[in-house]
């Protein structure tokens, strides 16, 4: 696969970006793309839903490597979001049987509407963070070990989960920040 530069390949022009606004950058992108699989979540066709949400992450991992300049390969990118999800056992599996719920009538609109927006926009998120603490850390595709990852995703996901409380306790609706 061939390598793109990062100023062709980023609207960004990652090289020029000094750490602080790389970081800012990543942030937005990993909220936008959080939220993105949360709409994805409300996708009412088990199985779809979860295909969209797999190709947001895959996306948004293309993106972050982007912006800290990091060769991207899809399939290693799928393979590692898979294992990261993994390490994710309670959320991902979660995500599976709320996507399955779906096809059970009454039940699915609990699960379109609730759970599974939920569960994909958390999940997301860690999935986020963490590339980007092992990124920021000089890592790259190749040396990124899911394992190493599990507190921490599990910290970024609680953090994910804390954020919403706020939002729909304030506002009753999610907002993004500029």
């Amino acid at each position: 696969m061939a390598e793109t530069t990062s100023a062709s390949a980023s609207p960004e022009h990652s090289e020029a970006m000094a750490p602080t606004e790389r970081r800012e950058v990543a942030d937005k992108l990993v909220d936008r793309f959080a939220i993105w699989s949360g709409v994805a979540g409300l996708i009412p066709i088990p199985v779809v839903d979860v295909l969209t949400v797999g190709g947001l992450q895959i996306q948004m991992l293309r993106r972050l490597s982007q912006i800290y300049d990091v060769q991207f390969s899809e399939n290693r990118g799928k393979a590692l979001i898979a294992a990261l999800a993994g390490t994710m056992i309670p959320a991902t599996s979660g995500m599976g049987a709320a996507s399955a719920m779906k096809a059970i009538p009454v039940v699915n609109i609990l699960a379109a509407g609730f759970v599974m927006p939920v569960l994909s926009a958390g999940a997301t998120f860690a999935i986020g963070k963490a590339f980007i603490q092992h990124f920021e850390s000089g890592g790259t595709l190749l040396d990124f070990n899911p394992p190493d990852y599990r507190e921490f995703v599990k910290a970024q996901k609680e953090m994910w989960e804390s954020r919403r409380a706020k939002r729909s306790g304030t506002s009753g609706a999610a907002t993004t920040t500029p």
